[in-house]
């Protein structure tokens, strides 16, 4: 099995840049909602003094009138602490949220834009995991450890201000700590981020091995490969389970380290603390104020470390997004050439997917403008890796593809997009009113003319009868759409789009006979009025085109009308043979 060339991941420096370029386009929500945050934890950090106040209070055997200006100073600090939290912590959710949204905007527009031909390269399931996984594991870090992340920082380092203020002893005691923190942070960061990237790779990988088996069972079953897809499913799965296990246990190792810190750092500031109020250096109440600084960093400082982990599973799943985002878009022709005609040439077209082992071999084509070409042959002769290379999804290895006497390089991918549309059997039926699916191809189409191409393929009929007509919601969770009616949408779309050239790649082998023979009416109506070039599934396709030509092992070894092809008892006259007795049998 050949090694996929997948997507390409971001460095460390190109991911700071972009982080930088999204908060500088955000620079007065950032610094509002810094301001915020800051002054929360700020007023929060006068929790411990006052608590320390009330232990001198009772310590010195003050009258219970004389704690109601601490206590009350508790209540202020609290509920003025609660509502600059829940203020500042909502503006920084809204703040990373914007930035998620432009990050994952910059990632959809140019993953739409991807070379159909880099994207089979990479698999699919690369590109799916970073669209679903990936964008999930950042969105989860924006809405959840961001803003943790941010107060825990800030309540970690106005802390250590505040036990400094108190006495820098007391600092120096907690500060013991900091080089068992820092060494188990560098420990575990370079363990971590390659762990975790490899981990990321790997649930692509299974994600791949799982589409690459389930669409293509009908295949699996019919050549007996269930057992080796089975184990190929197993492997990848033991692979991500293994990575997945490692990150564990490695995180196990990285909290118990923390804890070893917590231990050494509190009782260091007990133990100043007993020193100083045993030398009449500080009172009860500031050392206990000390002790419960120190305390209370627990929390913010295991949240911030914590968050370490999730920043790196975080920092792997943004390096995937932006790696596409990235992408310099396909280069457009700097001269603009336009086709003369709906023409299509093809000369001396070799392609292959594996170095020495060639799909097509010197292939010469030519199409007149109206023409329909049907291409025949069997399972692995070449015909859709034809039918990619004339649209412009694949690049040919050698010779040159024009459309309307212009060289698809110089025709340029957008133009090629206009000129040229591939229908395959594969269609898919976007969630949510059958006209917004419709208007995909023709945006600005109105209701009479998505009628008009309904009727044109003969759709209109089963369309109105649906439950509330065009705006019927289809999809996933709303209207079911047979074989034949989804491929019947992907023929409209054809319709609305109006290319001056129309590749069919087997478009009716999905639907049975009976609705086979339904879409072969409708893609002959689809077709008038401009070429049409059609791998054919079922030879009826082929007897009502132009003109068929046969490939055999990537070459083309037959051209002519089906009346010619039949007379000439060749290669074509056999596969003819073969059909009528199939279809005689049904």
């Amino acid at each position: 099995m050949t090694e996929r060339e997948l997507l390409p991941v971001a460095a460390g420096p190109r991911i700071r840049a972009v982080l930088l370029d999204l908060l500088r386009q955000a620079k007065g929500r950032a610094a509002g909602s810094f301001a915020f945050v800051v002054g929360a934890t700020a007023i929060g950090l006068l929790t411990a003094p006052l608590l320390g106040r009330v232990v001198d209070l009772v310590a010195t055997r003050q009258p219970a009138s004389a704690l109601a200006y601490p206590v009350a100073g508790l209540v202020v600090v609290a509920v003025t602490s609660a509502i600059a939290t829940a203020i500042g912590v909502s503006m920084l959710a809204r703040l990373g949220e914007t930035m998620l949204a432009d990050l994952r905007e910059r990632f959809i527009d140019r993953a739409l834009g991807l070379p159909l031909e880099q994207v089979e390269k990479a698999g699919s399931g690369d590109l799916t995991t970073r669209v679903t996984n990936d964008v999930s594991v950042v969105a989860e870090a924006v809405r959840q450890a961001l803003p943790a992340l941010a107060r825990s920082v800030l309540t970690i380092v106005l802390t250590l201000v505040a036990m400094a203020i108190l006495d820098w002893r007391f600092l120096a005691a907690a500060l013991l700590a900091v080089p068992i923190q820092l060494h188990t942070v560098r420990w575990y960061v370079r363990r971590a981020t390659p762990l975790y990237a490899a981990q990321r790779a790997a649930v692509g990988a299974q994600q791949q091995q799982l589409l690459d088996t389930i669409g293509g069972a009908k295949t699996v079953r019919a050549f007996r490969l269930a057992d080796a897809h089975v184990d190929r499913v197993r492997e990848r799965s033991n692979g991500a389970v293994k990575l997945a296990l490692r990150g564990v246990r490695l995180g196990t190792r990285f909290y118990g380290r923390l804890n070893l810190a917590e231990f050494v750092g509190l009782s260091a500031v007990l133990a100043a603390g007993f020193l100083l109020v045993g030398a009449n250096l500080a009172t009860v109440g500031v050392a206990t104020a000390a002790a419960l600084y120190f305390h209370s960093l627990f929390g913010p400082i295991n949240t911030a470390l914590a968050l370490v982990d999730d920043a790196q599973a975080a920092t792997a799943s943004l390096s995937r997004l932006i790696g596409v985002a990235d992408l310099p878009a396909p280069a457009e022709p700097s001269r603009v050439c336009r086709p003369v005609d709906a023409s299509v040439k093809a000369v001396d077209i070799g392609h292959s997917y594996v170095d020495n082992h060639p799909v097509l071999r010197d292939v010469d084509l030519e199409v007149a403008p109206g023409e329909r070409v049907a291409l025949v042959g069997a399972s692995g002769a070449g015909k859709t890796t034809l039918a990619k290379l004339i649209a412009g999804i694949h690049q040919a290895s050698n010779g040159t593809v024009s459309i309307g006497g212009v060289p698809l390089d110089q025709l340029g991918p957008a133009a090629t997009r206009r000129a040229v549309a591939l229908i395959s059997q594969e269609v898919h039926v976007f969630s949510g009113p059958l006209a917004d699916d419709l208007r995909l191809a023709a945006p600005q189409a109105s209701d009479a003319e998505l009628q008009a191409a309904l009727a044109k393929v003969g759709a209109a009929e089963w369309v109105e009868a649906l439950p509330e007509g065009l705006a019927t919601v289809v999809g996933e969770g709303g209207h079911r759409l047979t074989v034949t009616q989804a491929q019947q949408l992907a023929l409209v779309r054809l319709v609305l789009a109006d290319p001056a050239v129309a590749i069919l790649d087997e478009a009716t082998a999905e639907a049975g006979s009976a609705g086979a023979k339904t879409l072969e009416a409708a893609a002959a109506a689809a077709l008038e009025g401009r070429t049409g070039l059609i791998v054919a599934h079922r030879l009826t396709q082929a007897a009502a085109s132009d003109r068929i030509v046969v490939l055999d092992a990537g070459a083309v070894v037959e051209s002519g009308t089906h009346d010619e092809l039949v007379a000439a008892g060749g290669r074509y006259a056999t596969l003819w043979t073969a059909w009528s007795g199939l279809r005689s049998t049904e």
